[in-house]
């Protein structure tokens, strides 16, 4: 998780899931950031392996969202300085 938070500090909450169901491992994360909900979820063998992997799918996540968040930001700024 430190990589994730290491690409965005504004998490307010983290709820994660571990399961496992005979040979199948499941690892999954549901982040509360500020401007929406961040989803993942990663399934192997090894509860480790699925941990890992989880983790890298939320660090694209957040920064697929902090860019998307970012052009936004930036989208406005060009509008309202075309106004003035």
């Amino acid at each position: 998780m430190t990589s994730v938070v290491r690409h965005f500090d504004r998490m307010i909450d983290v709820h994660c899931i571990l399961t496992v169901e005979k040979l199948r491992q499941k690892a999954e994360a549901t982040l509360l950031v500020s401007g929406g909900r961040l989803y993942a979820d990663a399934v192997d063998e090894n509860m480790y392996a699925a941990i890992d992997m989880l983790t890298d799918k939320l660090d694209r996540c957040v920064k697929k969202h902090k860019e998307k968040v970012k052009d936004h930001h930036a989208a406005e700024g060009r509008k309202s300085s075309s106004f003035a």
